[in-house]
Order: structure tokens, then sequence, then C-alpha cells
């Protein structure tokens, strides 16, 4: 979310349409708003995110801290003119003639200045770090900018390297990859990702693969990652291990799989790691997550 932050303002810096002093405002599941949140301030830039208001409240909270100005709206489909991205869009452009230091749209779905900052670092520092040696990269979707930039940046190196997305129920892309037709079906927990259609950083993206997560399969992982190996992820996280196990699987012994962890088990807190809200979506509920905790009562 940094990556594609910084690249999407250095580009408006770069094109002289932001100007010192100026608005940021961007429609954002959180994650992103975050990013460019924290890159914003230190350029001297304003931000205003546009939030759909059922994400959680730890995102909230830290988009506040990170300085920026939020509008929570409905959660309503992409088709309706609601929607927290175009609302966001209608809401540069008032800002633009009101604001003193003028205001842009940052546009993270369709501004492929997210998707070439991924072409330009995350991409050739995964085969860089690899030594070369990646055969697949897997990603979840939520612009679109990671799995396309990396992809292209990994392709254009080695051809061979296999390209996979991973998809939450909810989302139409897993059906967009295996039989051409944008559909969706079921519902996710998970936030920021699950795409409708076809952004403009997915244009021509190179997949060779599709999955489909279900979310007790990722929330399993997400809870023995914390259980076992003291890492405490996000739901994508856990759709992304879940597509990088599906890929290794596929691909067979012997082969190096690359995903991303991209968010913090913390900011799903209440949700995540809620045993009445996973008990009310039918996902399983850890042990540890209800066990009580038994000392001695030691007080004078």
């Amino acid at each position: 979310m940094h990556r594609a932050a910084l690249g999407i303002i250095q580009d408006a810096i770069a094109k002289g349409t932001l100007q010192p002093g100026g608005v940021i405002v961007e429609g954002t599941a959180g994650n992103t708003g975050i990013g460019l949140a924290l890159v914003a301030a230190p350029f001297g830039f304003k931000t205003v995110i546009v939030i759909p208001e059922t994400q959680s409240q730890e995102k909230k909270d830290m988009l506040r801290l990170a300085g920026a100005t939020l509008v929570e709206v409905p959660a309503v489909a992409y088709s309706n003119p609601n929607n927290y991205v175009k609302v966001s869009g209608r809401l540069a452009e008032a800002l633009a003639k009101t604001e003193p230091n003028g205001a842009i749209w940052a546009n993270q779905f369709d501004n492929v200045a997210n998707r070439q900052a991924h072409i330009d670092t995350t991409g050739p520092e995964i085969y860089d770090q690899t030594d070369g040696k990646v055969d697949g990269f897997v990603s979840a979707v939520g612009t679109g900018g990671t799995l396309a930039g990396v992809g292209i940046a990994l392709k254009a190196r080695n051809p061979n390297i296999k390209i996979a997305l991973a998809d939450p129920f909810g989302a139409a892309l897993y059906s967009y990859y295996t039989t051409g037709v944008l559909h969706a079906e079921g519902s996710s927990i998970t936030e920021g990702i699950g795409q409708g259609r076809i952004t403009a950083n997915l244009v021509d993206a190179p997949v060779d693969f599709a999955y489909q997560i279900p979310d007790a399969e990722a929330v399993q992982i997400v809870f023995d990652l914390l259980e076992h190996e003291g890492l405490c992820l996000g739901g994508s996280s856990g759709i992304n291990i879940a597509g990088a196990i599906r890929l290794a699987k596929d691909l067979g012994p012997g082969h190096t799989i690359v995903t991303i962890l991209c968010d913090y088990g913390t900011r799903y807190q209440s949700k995540l790691f809620n045993p009445e809200f996973l008990r009310s979506k039918d996902l399983p509920v850890p042990g540890w997550l209800e066990r009580k905790s038994e000392v001695p009562n030691v007080l004078v």
C-alpha cells in the first residue's frame, strides 16, 4: 500500500497536478488510504479519505491517527453513484475548486501509477532477492496494481514465471480469468480485496492461474500463523498464502513461490479475532482465542 501511495503521489508531483499544500482525496477500503496519509504528511499534503462504513474500526482509527480526514459512506456496489470510489471522485472535483492549493483524486483503481510502482520496485526486488529463481507469484486483487505490476515485471525477466490470482468469494475475477466472464458468487469477510470489474491497473495483467479461496481456508491459515509462527496477519494475507499453497501444489516440489503478507491482523481484531463475529459468519474459532487465563492471584 505504501509503494502504491508513494508512486501515485510522485507521479502527480511530476505531472504538476499536485501542488505544495494540496489535498489528496481517495476512496479506499482503508489500507491504501493509510499509506497515502502516512506518505503525504512528509510532503506537506493533506488527505481526505472516503471509506465504506462497514470497514473495521481499527482501520478508521489508524486513518485518523495518520492525519486523514475521514468521510464514511454506505457500502454499496460500484454501479451505485454513492459507491465510495465514485463519491471520492466527486469530492475531489469539488475540493479542487475550493482548496487554495488545489486537490487531486488519487484514483488508485484506475491510476496506473499504482501498477508502475510495483513494476519499478516490488517485481525487480522479488526477482533479485530470489536470485532469479522465483517460479510463481500469487496475489489477491484490490486495485490490481500489485498482481499486474509484479506480474509484468517478473514476466519481462522470465516469461516462464507463473502469475496467479487468489480471489475471495464475492469477487468476480476468478470467474473472469477461468471463463472470460465477470461473475461473482458468495461473500467474504476480507476487506480491501475482491474486485468486480477490470480496473485500468488490471488491463493486460499476465494471469496464468486463478484460485477461489473460501474464508474458512484463509482464516485457518491466519490463526495457525499467529499461534505457531508469531505472525499476526489480516484476512487478505490469509487469502494470498492459501493461493500460494495451491500454486505450489500445482507446480509441484522444487519450485519457489512468492506472495505478499500485506496487512496486519491488528487492523481487524474486532472482527477476525472476535469469536462472536466468527461464529456469526459460520467460521472456525480457534480454541486459544477463547482460552481463559489461569494464573494465581498474588495481589495483597
